[in-house]
């Protein structure tokens, strides 16, 4: 009976699984019944065993953000397709998967509309102090001092995206029910998007009272909000970044927002997650998240679905979903 089970795991396509040594992805058994995968951490020796599979190997799932180095590529000479579980793939090495040839899948959609959903619940805390005032009233303040102070208006406010790719879309389509006005900066201009467009963030944070960080990180966008963007947003402006903590230079950031030069932020990553800069703690104008706006059942099954998808499209020789661009 074992050697017709491994018999037929010959027949099944290989998939090479990179993760991080503490995840467990829920969904292994359902791709189990699709793929045979190869994952190097139920070897006592990796390297050995991913050297023993290597010319197998065309397709590589990775879960997780785990960095994926060209020394890994490396080792996979006919290695095809990545298919990634986020939406950034910063973790990637693109230079080498340019060079290579070598496709990119990410999470397009299947976050979208959850991770827009948190960034605008970070902007409606920061503006109403919600999380604030949670603090105050549990902590008998309101009885004791009285009222809690003004918050500030969600309609009407200049809205600028930084990044309008699918979930800065989504921002935008849920804070124009708002009334808010919406401007973007993008790698270039959309022309069937009806928002005013920003060649460069300083002038989009000239120009709005909101920043709402949504794009990925790459070498160019490294600390794109930088102390000069926050100085051209002023004091009462407020950031939201649900992209990547190092979109944002965090130490000027803190400056400002310990000086008083900025209104406020809402952050659901950050630049050494998991570590978070402790004079943020004290800040009631700072709303923080643990890199948890994907973090619903929703999410996770539409990534299931779409990481099953493209692997099962890409054994059938059919076109993939969320295709990275690989410029």
């Amino acid at each position: 009976m074992k050697q017709k089970s491994m018999d037929q795991q010959d027949d099944v396509p290989l998939v090479f699984v990179h993760r991080p040594p503490s995840f467990h992805f829920p969904f292994k058994d359902r791709l189990s019944t699709h793929f045979n995968l190869l994952d190097p951490l139920d070897s006592p020796d990796s390297t050995h065993f991913v050297r023993r599979h290597a010319n197998s190997i065309r397709v590589l799932l990775c879960v997780d953000p785990t960095p994926i180095s060209s020394d890994l590529l490396d080792l996979l000479p006919n290695l095809q397709l990545i298919v990634g579980s986020s939406v950034g793939v910063d973790h990637l090495d693109l230079s080498d998967c340019r060079r290579r040839g070598i496709a990119i899948t990410n999470s397009g959609v299947a976050f979208s509309e959850d991770v827009a959903d948190l960034a605008v619940g970070l902007l409606i805390d920061v503006l109403r102090g919600i999380s604030a005032a949670a603090r105050f009233v549990r902590s008998g303040f309101w009885a004791k001092t009285g009222d809690y102070p003004l918050g500030f208006k969600l309609g009407g406010k200049r809205i600028g995206i930084v990044g309008l790719g699918n979930i800065g879309s989504q921002v935008a389509k849920r804070l124009e029910a708002f009334g808010c006005i919406i401007s973007y900066n993008s790698r270039r201009k959309k022309p069937s998007v009806p928002f005013a467009y920003y060649a460069n963030i300083y002038d989009l944070a000239v120009n709005s009272d909101v920043l709402m960080v949504c794009c990925a990180l790459t070498e160019e966008t490294h600390h794109i909000v930088n102390k000069e963007v926050m100085a051209a947003l002023g004091k009462e402006g407020v950031i939201i970044n649900v992209g990547r903590g190092a979109l944002i230079d965090e130490k000027e950031m803190v400056r400002f927002l310990v000086r008083g030069e900025i209104g406020g932020v809402g952050l659901d990553v950050f630049e050494n997650e998991p570590d978070v800069p402790k004079e943020l703690f004290q800040l009631d104008n700072v709303v923080l998240s643990p890199h948890s706006a994907v973090a619903t059942p929703e999410c996770f099954d539409a990534l299931e679905e779409l990481i099953i998808f493209n692997l099962k499209a890409f054994f059938s020789h059919e076109p993939l979903r969320s295709l990275v661009e690989l410029e």
